[in-house]
């Protein structure tokens, strides 16, 4: 690996963990209290199970996203494969497995409105599901399936920080409308902000992430392709 390439592998990592621990030092804090009234997200008060379930979801996803972190460290799986193996089964059942599940419970009845709910239900399924199957290839051995199933999942594992630079996006944007647009009402306001939000969060880098995956394999059916008429050419002339 080349000096650039090998300080990028060390900074992107870096940089995704700095960012990682900060999000968690600022939004998981209230919700350690156990208080309802610090939450960030209003429990409805005809749900009472709304709250506890909503901690346990932070909790869970604190410990998923910090398991994520490490596992993105090409050393980490490159010295001590034991080690990924171990912090990647912490990864799925410790971390996505209950998180996504609690987010499915809780996500289908936000307070934020029906365009909300879908979007977070869609979110729960295929953050489970990217997750398991990317654990089930691991089992297979089948380590390339494996590695980009994982891709997904963390990615949509790191969406709530996307949804939250895409808040203030919106806040700015639909802000100042709301005697027009909106007519006075703060609640629309408030259920579109979230529902764009909670869209555009995991939506846009899942297809970013699709699109950087179709491109690193056509390179690499590319390079094969290459060494192939390479070996092909080689032969020929020891024929001739």
């Amino acid at each position: 690996m080349s000096r650039t390439g090998l300080t990028w592998s060390r900074f992107w990592p870096a940089s995704l963990g700095f960012l990682a621990l900060a999000f968690i030092a600022y939004a998981v804090p209230p919700y350690l209290t156990f208080d309802p009234e610090r939450s960030r997200i209003p429990p409805p008060s005809d749900l009472p199970v709304y709250y506890p379930l909503l901690v346990a979801h932070v909790v869970f996803a604190t410990i998923a996203m910090s398991a994520g972190c490490v596992q993105i460290w090409t050393g980490i799986r490159g010295r001590y494969p034991k080690a990924h193996r171990l912090v990647g089964r912490v990864y799925v059942f410790a971390g996505v497995l209950p998180a996504s599940l609690m987010g499915l419970a809780i996500g289908s009845v936000s307070p934020f409105g029906p365009f909300l709910r879908v979007s977070n239900v869609l979110l729960a399924i295929l953050w489970l599901v990217a997750t398991l199957i990317g654990f089930r290839k691991a089992q297979q051995q089948r380590f390339t399936e494996h590695r980009r199933w994982m891709v997904r999942s963390f990615v949509l594992t790191f969406s709530i920080i996307t949804n939250r630079l895409w808040a203030v996006v919106f806040g700015i944007t639909l802000g100042p409308q709301l005697a027009t647009t909106f007519g006075g009402n703060e609640q629309v306001l408030i259920q579109t902000i979230a529902g764009l939000t909670g869209w555009m969060g995991w939506v846009l880098p899942l297809l970013l992430t699709e699109w950087w995956l179709m491109e690193r394999l056509a390179g690499r059916q590319s390079g094969a392709q290459i060494v192939s008429g390479l070996t092909s050419a080689q032969r020929r002339l020891k024929i001739l």
